[in-house]
Order: structure tokens, then sequence, then C-alpha cells
């Protein structure tokens, strides 16, 4: 049953099955005899956290109790964003690594934990996780008993101030419209935000509740209606939808208009770049072709990843990049543990803002260069076949076929387009992701492929 909770990336099912109190208390136990592991059979210390979900102070409370078990010490930090541990990490001496506990956008009779290592460095299936779910499935018994040492610790002080880092001092007013899903930014947003000068925040859905006003899943168009109907409605300069766990946000313009994560990508680099000139700055490969352009324009490397947050992060960290963007509403930063933060991006696009006079949409518009198709799911069994014979059909026209994740396609200098096709890891779908120079083009190569790629699957 045990091995049903451990992802790619984290631990994550339905709570009270099959994640509960006894799995958390295994998990916890597995993470900290692999940290120890890790550090040389130490016992260090370990931070833990929790976001705002009915089942995340029971569970963490297990966790912790898991930690003790394996001899290694606990530093409690509460309830925080995902991003808060990120930064803790490297902040307290001796930690060794780090839990967050939680489902992130998941339905809130889910729970999780995401695990982070020394640096705060992501404990996936290929970094560790396997390793700590077989020793979690190897745990005969939770009576054992506590060895390691607890302690509760506040550092949203320290975490005010490094967010605030990155957020320059405002030269002129800004009012900002945010949802906070009902999700951790409740506590985030007033805790770093409130008080900062020639900022107003209006709020909406700023309450923990047991049930949420709607999933907190900015990637999901319908999510992110009261945004950008209440940018409108305040009269706002920009909107922002933080997610549940509050380490991605989603900005609207002034207009109510979402703005893509690969096109505020391309509006941050130069903010970026002016702080380490030449640097890489990192973007996941279904991004706009204007994302590499601009990097190359403003002298920096572009480095295009896989698709997923430890991806992303482990070629910031090997790039030594000071910025990335993935379109999923996650942002990366140098100076943040090469993590990913919602806060900190959201800081990041109000210091680009109050340097102008003009509108968001006015610095967004000339990133919006080229059409895009947006992910198109298709049902297909053969996956493989199927990429295999759109490399044959394209090979002519392509400057670049690659494999990095799935198959790329580049036709842009030859026939006007580029596309990428992934396949689903757990389901018999390929997602598409195309862009071309013009509208026309797309729907013409739209046109060609799906009856290459089958049957859109139902719902996109």
């Amino acid at each position: 049953m045990i091995g049903k909770i451990f992802k790619a990336y984290d631990v994550r099912a339905t709570y009270p099955t099959p994640l509960n109190e006894d799995a958390g208390w295994k998990v916890g136990f597995a993470t900290g005899t692999f940290f120890q592991k890790q550090n040389g059979g130490a016992a260090g210390t370990v931070l833990v956290s929790r976001d705002h979900r009915p089942s995340a102070p029971s569970m963490a409370k297990a966790l912790i109790a898991g930690l003790r078990a394996s001899g290694v010490d606990v530093v409690d930090l509460g309830q925080a964003d995902t991003s808060f541990m990120y930064f803790a990490i490297p902040h307290v001496q001796g930690a060794i690594g780090g839990v967050q506990t939680t489902a992130s956008h998941n339905p809130i009779d889910y729970i999780g934990f995401k695990i982070s290592g020394p640096g705060a460095k992501p404990i996936g299936a290929d970094s560790g996780l396997k390793e700590i779910q077989a020793i979690a499935e190897s745990v005969e018994s939770t009576d054992q008993p506590t060895v390691g040492k607890l302690e509760e610790r506040d550092l949203w002080d320290a975490y005010r101030k490094h967010v605030l880092g990155f957020l320059t001092p405002l030269k002129r007013p800004l009012k900002v419209y945010i949802d906070a899903c009902n999700g951790m930014a409740t506590k985030l947003v007033p805790e770093v935000f409130n008080g900062v000068e020639n900022l107003t925040i209006v709020t909406e859905n700023f309450e923990f509740t047991d049930r949420w006003a709607h999933e907190p899943n900015p990637l999901v168009a319908e999510n992110m209606k009261p945004t950008q109907d209440g940018v409108t409605r305040e009269g706002a300069d920009l909107g922002a939808c933080f997610d549940g766990d509050a380490d991605r946000c989603m900005i609207t313009d002034e207009k109510g208009e979402i703005i893509g994560c690969d096109h505020l990508t391309a509006l941050l680099c130069d903010h970026f770049l002016k702080q380490q000139p030449g640097s890489s700055v990192v973007y996941d490969l279904r991004a706009s072709k204007v994302v590499e352009q601009t990097i190359k324009q403003l002298g920096g490397k572009p480095a295009r990843s896989k698709v997923g947050h430890v991806n992303m992060k482990a070629l910031l960290r090997e790039t030594d990049g000071i910025f990335g963007g993935e379109l999923s509403g996650h942002f990366y930063f140098k100076h943040n543990s090469f993590a990913d933060s919602g806060a900190i991006a959201f800081a990041a696009v109000l210091s680009v803002l109050s340097e102008s006079d003009k509108p968001i949409s006015e610095l967004i518009a000339p990133y919006k260069q080229y059409p895009q198709s947006g992910e198109i799911n298709f049902e297909v069994e053969d996956k493989a076949g199927v990429m295999a014979a759109l490399k044959e059909a394209y090979a002519a026209d392509a400057q670049l076929i690659d494999n990095l994740d799935g198959v790329t396609i580049d036709c842009f200098d030859s026939k006007g387009f580029w596309f990428n096709v992934r396949a689903s890891n757990t389901e018999p779908l390929l997602r598409l992701n195309a862009e071309a120079k013009d509208a026309a083009m797309l729907d013409g190569l739209l046109k060609d492929l799906t009856p290459r790629l089958g049957t859109v699957a139902a719902g996109h």
C-alpha cells in the first residue's frame, strides 16, 4: 500500500487512505535514515513545515515523530508556503534537509510531502526518493523510541527580508489584486508584503477553509477568472493568483488578460541579466521562441530544459544561471537556492512594472509575437511509434530534431514553425505544443499534425 503514495517528485495521495499518520511516520523514519546515510552517518537537523490542509497538522506531527525515531533532530517551522522551506534549509545552521507537508494544488482531501536535501536540492525518484520508499516499505513497526530533539522556530522575519531583497523600492504607486485561493498565500502575502511602500493589495479568498472557493490551480483557466474579474473591477495595475502551496504565481495584466509564463520569463530576463550579465537563463522547451531570442539579444545564454521542477532546478544549478521560468508558473532564482518561489516572482514583476510608466500589457506586448497552440492532448496507444513517424515526416525541413523531452521538431527558419510532442508517463496520451510565425501557418501545421497524432483527448 505504501508504494502507491510515492510519485516521481514527491509523496502524494488521498487522506486517510492510502496516506495516513502511520504512513507519514514511516516516510519520516525513512527520510531521516536516508539523510543520515547521505551525511556520512551523522544525525544533523531536518526542518519540517506544513500547508493549510485539514490533515496537514496531524500528518506533520506523524512525520516529525518518524524523523526523530530515526535519530535526527527536528526544527518545526510551523505553517508556511513551500518556498519557505527552500529558503530555510540553507538558513538554519546544521540543516541536512527539509520536508514540506503539502499536496500543492491537488483536491483538499489530498496530502503529501515534498522532500529537499542539503542546499534545498530536490529529492525525486532519481535522486533519493526511491531509496526512501524502499526504507519506508521495510519498516515493520512504528513503535520505536524517540531519539532526536524537537524545536519550534519562527523564521518569518528572516523570510520576509529574504523575499523583499528581490523587490526594488517601488518608484510609483501600484495597486494589485491577489487571489490566494484559500491556500498558503493567505499567510504568505500579508506576512511578506504588507507595509511595502507604494503597494496597495486587494485580496480575495484570503481565509483558510475546509472547502475552497475554487481549485487552487491557476493553470486551469476557470480558476483565474476571479483574478481577472477583480483586476478590472478594482482598476488594479495587475493581478496575481497563487496555487495551493504558493510556490507558483500566475499574473494578469491590468485588463485581466492572463500573461503566459514564457512571455513573463522573457520580460523578466532584462531585470535579472543586469544583475549577472552573460548568465544563463533556463526555460522549459515548450516556451515561445521569443524567450530564446530575448536571452540572446540581452547577451545571456539560453538553457533549454526538460519539463518539471526537478529538471529546471538541476539545469539552473548546473549552468550557474541567474533565473529560470517554466510554463507551469514556476519561476526559479539563483539566490533562492536555485529553487522556485511564487513570492519572489511576484516581487520581480512589481519591480519591473514600477520602473516603467507603462501598463504591464504594454510591457508584455513585444513578447507576444508568435501564435501558440497551447498544450493539446491526443489519445495515442503507440506513443513511440507516432513520435518516430513524426521525426521521419518532418526530417527534410527541420534544422533541429531532438529528444530532450519527447521529440522537438524545429522548422522555424525553413517553414516558420516548431513543435514538441511529449508522452504522458501515466496515460496513453501525447501532449502537443506548437508555435508558428503567423496564425495561418499555425493553423496549417495543426491540420497536418492532427491526423498524425490521432484523437484529441476529451476535455482538450
